[in-house]
């Protein structure tokens, strides 16, 4: 079969878009490979391009043209398989509300200030124009804490774990706390953080606030750490009837196979299904955006709030969410089931770093003091 110059060219660029589109479907975990989760946004845009082009610039009647519009279709279809449910073409998985009762509301700001970022103002401009009942920070060392502690006159229920690591955390909340722990699920220096809200109307939510490490040259060269510590988040959270958020920079992305096998596990539901990526990084580049900040609920919740917020000089945007607690269960069946391999990979992710369910706080089952 001969080629001229521009279906080689061609069939190079379509094997290698779908070298990129393949290799994540295999489980290994290996940064560079479970990198290629995050950017189909931007693999499937090139690849409808590629698709576009073969089709005014190549040669129509020869079966090779087709052979390789065909295998881009086939990547394009596979990409947007992942992606189209955070479009507005997919059904919500979480309902509106369709009243609010502010009573049962809670309104969560979950921001990754970056640890080198100056401008703390911004951050605190943006909570005093959305009103968060809680706040919770990623990166922030004991500069930030400095700086988000004049919040306290009306966030006076706090959770601070200041490092100089990139993996520092801090929550401020103007509804009260109670049994808050901080933890180091997987990794020595990466905490979490675990706690039970108290709502006005007297209800109570269980939360968890996680930023684990990503799967990258400079941290771990395997994703298996961060992997491990969703899992037991998701098992633990499976166990219990309390409503629960769990949110933070989990570096995957909403997509993934592991954020997948995470919502399987735990039973919770993804609010952006149906709304929209709400791409929180990189902040300053709007060509390689995903959605890397999370909020995740069980099925006690409507949605009638979610907003990326604008810049304040972070490589991330924060993100801003609104629930209401409902009496119904009207989400039950909306989400994402666990089959029996799922299950498998779960407790294999977890015996991998020899961690376990138990090792998460469960603050609901601790004694008030």
């Amino acid at each position: 079969m001969h080629l001229d110059f521009m279906s080689a060219t061609f069939l190079i660029i379509t094997l290698i878009l779908v070298a990129l589109t393949m290799l994540p479907i295999c489980r290994y975990e290996v940064w560079w490979i479970r990198s290629l989760d995050f950017p189909r946004l931007q693999l499937f845009l090139i690849i409808l391009t590629v698709f576009l082009l073969e089709l005014v610039l190549l040669d129509l009647s020869l079966p090779q043209t087709w052979m390789l519009v065909a295998i881009a279709l086939l990547c394009l279809s596979y990409q947007a398989w992942w992606i189209v449910p955070y479009t507005r073409l997919f059904p919500v998985e979480v309902k509106a509300a369709d009243t609010v009762d502010y009573k049962n509301r809670i309104k969560i700001i979950t921001a990754n200030v970056l640890m080198s970022n100056r401008n703390a103002k911004g951050l605190v401009a943006l909570v005093h124009e959305y009103q968060p009942d809680i706040l919770v920070t990623l990166e922030s060392d004991i500069w930030w804490q400095a700086q988000l502690d004049s919040l306290e006159t009306k966030y006076p229920f706090t959770i601070k774990c200041p490092l100089d690591n990139f993996y520092g955390m801090h929550v401020y909340s103007r509804i009260p706390l109670m049994n808050s722990q901080i933890a180091y699920l997987v990794e020595q220096d990466k905490p979490s953080m675990h706690t039970l809200a108290l709502l006005p109307s007297g209800h109570k939510i269980r939360i968890h606030f996680l930023h684990p490490a990503p799967p990258s040259p400079t941290e771990n060269e395997e994703s298996s750490e961060r992997d491990a510590a969703l899992i037991i988040i998701a098992k633990s959270v499976a166990e219990t009837n309390v409503p629960v958020i769990v949110t933070g920079d989990l570096n995957d992305v909403a997509w993934s196979e592991t954020t997948r096998l995470f919502r399987k596990t735990s039973g919770l539901f993804d609010p952006r299904v149906g709304r929209g990526m709400f791409n929180t990084f990189h902040a300053n580049y709007w060509f390689i955006r995903w959605p890397l900040d999370h909020l995740f609920h069980s099925k006690h919740f409507t949605v009638h709030n979610i907003k990326k917020l604008r810049s304040f000089g972070s490589d991330h945007f924060a993100l801003f969410t609104e629930l209401i607690l409902k009496a119904d269960n009207d989400n039950e069946y909306n989400g994402l089931d666990a089959d029996t391999d799922d299950l498998s990979w779960a407790e294999a992710k977890m015996s991998d770093q020899n961690v376990d369910k138990k090792d998460v706080p469960r603050p609901e089952k601790t004694e008030v003091n």
